[in-house]
């Protein structure tokens, strides 16, 4: 059967004036779901029987069509495209072929824009069109190889203020950074290089942006004293701060902020009083 939205390889049933029709192996001779592949994509020196490799979509007089140009997303897969034009009736991807693909609005989690890169997944909609979703929650495995401290690369695609920044580790694994562990206001669609925190029982991943506890340490204190010395030395935060006024001015809790300033004050660096922290 030949596949919307997928690479297959077809067999050149007939040629006419304006290209050769293509159908499945089993089916040569019988013109019978056949599909045009356009004459100017036809490779050089193919003729009846011969396989070609196409992607299958529908042009825009929605008829299906057969292409040599494969594009970066398949059915079923997930890629990063960029938003080409916004209009009334969605966004529209590039995605390397003529036709850019629609985004509808109901697809998208976040108001999309041009020139701006988003990770998406290709679907069939109820129109038998192929439709890209941000909606990707579904496309994502949880079969990873990774595990506990192995450092990985991915991107934002959703948020929840109660659990956290959702994370598709390799465009591909389903992970979060839990909100504990969140440190600036992530905007979907941003790249993370984050570490694994651990695997939970349903494959799903446990990531945090901080380096180990020893390293973190080191980079903390010296986030503090830069902040020192681009402050006059003087900066009203101590032990006492709310963690949220700790988290906005150092991108790190509570917690951390008081092992760090607990380091600096051991190592004579820092004074700590009821006003703040005062460079020695």
């Amino acid at each position: 059967m030949i596949e919307l939205g997928k690479k297959q390889t077809l067999y050149i049933d007939h040629k006419t004036g304006f290209g050769v029709y293509l159908c499945e192996k089993e089916l040569l001779g019988k013109r019978a779901e056949c599909i045009l592949l356009p004459g100017k994509q036809v490779p050089d020196g193919v003729g009846k029987g011969d396989p070609v490799e196409v992607f299958v979509y529908r042009d825009s007089d929605d008829r299906l069509i057969a292409t040599v140009h494969i594009p970066a997303l398949s059915l079923g897969e997930l890629a990063v495209l960029e938003v080409a034009e916004v209009n009334k009736v969605g966004a529209f991807l590039r995605w390397g072929l003529e036709k850019d693909l629609l985004l509808p609005y109901s697809e998208q989690t976040v108001k999309v824009k041009p020139g701006e890169k988003y990770l998406v997944g290709l679907y069939i909609d109820k129109s038998d069109r192929l439709c890209a979703t941000m909606k990707i929650y579904d496309f994502l495995r949880t079969d990873s190889p990774y595990k506990a401290e192995d450092d990985v690369n991915g991107i934002v695609y959703g948020k929840n203020t109660k659990y956290g920044v959702f994370v598709a580790v390799d465009h591909r694994y389903n992970a979060m950074i839990p909100q504990k562990e969140v440190t600036h206001n992530f905007r979907i669609g941003y790249h993370v290089e984050a570490r694994v925190l651990g695997v939970r029982d349903d494959g799903k991943m446990n990531l945090s942006l901080r380096a180990k506890g020893y390293v973190q340490m080191d980079i903390d204190s010296k986030v503090i004293m830069d902040k020192l010395n681009e402050h006059d030395c003087f900066l009203p935060y101590h032990d006492k701060s709310h963690p949220d006024e700790i988290r906005e001015e150092f991108g790190m809790s509570k917690n951390e902020f008081k092992r760090a300033i607990g380091r600096l004050y051991k190592n004579r660096q820092i004074s700590i009083s009821s006003k703040g922290i005062e460079k020695v």
